[in-house]
């Protein structure tokens, strides 16, 4: 994910790296006024500087706290315990650290214009950052197996897709992710110290065409084109289901139950579909955008790009609150602490309607 990071980079080098102001008497401020090269420092009105220190701390603390509710549901509740209720806690998790790590920082970021932690921490924060993000779209595609499986091979699901494999693919995926923005961020860090044209005071890694390219494929197009063939596919096949089933309604109890099961998967389907649907229209705009390497474009559009993948780890849980009625009930059992409870963990919520 360090791609759309190294695009962004580009896009913003030039005059925006020259955010210069100047006080009342006229003198440039400096992030780092006893180095040479240090990058000159942008200019805020006091009002500015505190309704965006408000605005970033309300999204981190909104954003941590609703995909927590999440997390709390499906950990605590054993009939969530299913292998699609895992991958949305491995993307639940991806959010919350968003929430917890990524926001609070890129706020920073944004609202001081200078990076004021250093080059390591600046290193570990564009590792950490691309890894969620990487994290994040790798769950997804995980998801979007997960629903091809149940909904185009239910006699199949129970023995292909179970919860140790499930926690294993999360794991693989977590750990691919991991190597791969390590490797990304850090082998073009010396490509940067070899061609640097930036002031000090910045946290950006330089990409290299090669990696562009690369990033771009693995974090952009394969998983577009997998998500997009394996949805296309779910949301045929379930038409097709839907047709069969109504026309052997008459068949009996067995037929009605077979109905009702396959309504659900593609009902989870669908909702999952939605949260696709929405990363992907926050994604597609950034990347075409990127790939067009126009150094015209304004540093304020690729804020405004940029921000909306970070936003997008606060909709997800929403989606949930208003497809899934488990959701709906587990936070209300959160929320008036009946978790605490004895064996509250063996509660059917799917069947509480109190």
């Amino acid at each position: 994910m360090k791609g759309q990071e190294g695009e962004q980079n580009k896009l913003l080098t030039g005059g925006d790296f020259l955010m210069a102001y100047e006080t009342e008497d006229h003198e440039t401020q400096y992030c780092f006024p006893a180095i040479n090269s240090s990058c000159i420092k942008g200019k805020r009105s006091t009002h500015e500087y505190n309704f965006m220190y408000m605005f970033f701390s309300l999204l981190s603390a909104f954003t941590v706290f609703l995909n927590l509710l999440v997390i709390i549901s499906i950990s605590h509740f054993k009939k969530l315990h299913t292998p699609t209720n895992l991958l949305i806690l491995s993307l639940a998790v991806a959010d919350l650290l968003v929430g917890l790590i990524v926001i609070p920082v890129e706020g920073i970021k944004l609202i001081e214009t200078c990076w004021f932690f250093g080059d390591t921490y600046c290193g570990l924060f564009i590792t950490m950052s691309g890894l969620l993000l990487s994290a994040s779209l790798s769950n997804l595609i995980l998801i979007a197996v997960d629903r091809y499986m149940a909904v185009c091979h239910p006699l199949l699901y129970p023995q292909k897709i179970t919860t140790i494999k499930t926690l294993m693919s999360i794991c693989l995926c977590w750990f691919c992710c991991s190597i791969y923005n390590f490797t990304i961020v850090f082998s073009n860090s010396y490509f940067d110290t070899l061609h640097r044209t930036v002031c000090y005071g910045k946290c950006i890694v330089m990409i290299s065409s090669a990696w562009s390219f690369t990033d771009l494929t693995l974090s952009f197009l394969f998983p577009c084109i997998v998500i997009f063939t394996l949805y296309l596919r779910i949301f045929c096949v379930a038409q097709r289901q839907v047709k069969a089933i109504n026309s052997l309604l008459k068949g009996g109890k067995n037929v009605i139950e077979n109905s009702a099961r396959r309504k659900s998967e593609s009902k989870a389907a669908l909702t999952l579909g939605c949260i696709v649907t929405v990363y992907l229209c926050c994604w597609i705009p950034y990347y075409i955008l990127s790939v067009t390497e126009q150094t015209i474009i304004s540093s304020t559009t690729i804020s405004i790009l940029s921000w909306a993948l970070y936003m997008n780890s606060s909709l997800n849980p929403l989606i949930y609150a208003l497809f899934y009625h488990w959701f709906k009930i587990s936070i209300k059992h959160i929320l008036t602490l009946t978790i605490f409870q004895p064996a509250s963990s063996l509660l059917d919520i799917f069947t509480d309607h109190s």
